[in-house]
């Protein structure tokens, strides 16, 4: 246990404590005994990245995708896909199902990486838009998650990671809709791992900054399937906003803070094979700079500078 400090101790730990503190920046996890795992969205981006990445260290992966011509850029690679719909329960069943019948009954981790984005303001976000990201991004992955939870505590080991991102923790304007989705995809991820203490379970989180991937593409086309509001004082801002999405002037602008989807795939590769797997696992400076943010400055500042940013942007 830590030792609480009192006025004796003026606030300052024992030595033992911060021992205790250093090594709570990591879990200890037993190895998996079989190097399989099920690998979600790989039809682009960090998912297919990962798939690569895992079957060249020897993993043998189950890459899933939901549309026809991703599963079949899947075989093409060499892969066995499995069909997975996050929003459909019957499908997460069959795939589950799939799954297991194909490594014994048996699953070394999970990473849970399907998922998509949306640009707009709360104020305008429709329920229709909440409700489709939070089954995506949040339900889909937690019951999907949840099959294999006990395959994982009856053979003594697991990993499951989850793809969160830089805004799981620092909620920006006009990402607050996703950012409330991977918020909950952060909080579901503690609370399960500290469920799973005694089981040989670990799980992860990466938290991804701006990676090469179609991701700001996929945004904007997803976001305009909503419609505008017309009478937004936002309007100009979406019209802008989706439109340098959709041409990559967004990703050219994060230029040399971005990285490519690997960087993320071997993260996430660590957290499969460490024996002290990391509990949240960052890529890019701007992930490492918006932890920062998060827990070193006030609440108050942080407004100030995001409002300060926000007006440029509604001036220009």
């Amino acid at each position: 246990m830590l030792n609480v400090p009192d006025q004796r101790t003026k606030g300052v730990f024992s030595l033992s404590s911060a021992s205790v503190l250093i090594h709570t920046c990591n879990m200890k996890a037993p190895p998996c005994s079989s190097k399989t795992v099920l690998v979600t969205g790989c039809s682009s981006g960090i998912g297919l990245a990962t798939a690569r990445l895992l079957r060249d260290r020897g993993w043998q992966v189950a890459p899933t995708a939901r549309k026809p011509a991703d599963l079949d850029m899947l075989r093409a690679e060499g892969f066995d896909p499995v069909v997975l719909d996050v929003t459909d329960s019957t499908s997460i069943a069959n795939a589950a199902n799939a799954v297991l019948a194909r490594f014994g009954g048996q699953l070394g981790a999970i990473v849970n990486n399907a998922g998509f984005g949306l640009t707009s303001a709360i104020e305008d976000a429709p329920r229709a838009m909440l409700r489709d990201i939070f089954e995506v991004n949040v339900f889909g992955l937690q019951e999907l998650t949840n099959r294999f939870v006990p395959i994982f505590r009856k053979q003594g080991y697991g990993r499951i990671v989850n793809v969160s991102s830089v805004v799981g923790e620092l909620s920006l304007p006009f990402a607050g809709v996703y950012s409330a989705s991977k918020f909950a995809v952060e909080a579901l991820s503690d609370a399960l791992r500290r469920e799973l203490f005694d089981s040989g379970v670990a799980v992860s989180i990466i938290q991804p900054g701006p990676i090469e991937t179609k991701f700001s593409e996929n945004l904007a086309h997803r976001t305009e399937r909503y419609g505008l509001n017309p009478d937004s004082p936002f309007t100009e801002f979406y019209r802008e906003a989706i439109e340098t999405r959709k041409t990559g002037t967004a990703n050219r602008t994060a230029g040399a803070f971005s990285k490519p989807p690997e960087a993320v795939a071997e993260k996430i590769f660590q957290c499969l094979e460490s024996p002290r797997p990391p509990i949240r696992a960052r890529v890019t400076a701007v992930a490492y700079f918006g932890a920062f943010v998060r827990r070193a400055l006030p609440a108050a500042l942080v407004d100030a500078v995001m409002i300060s940013q926000l007006k440029k942007r509604m001036n220009q």
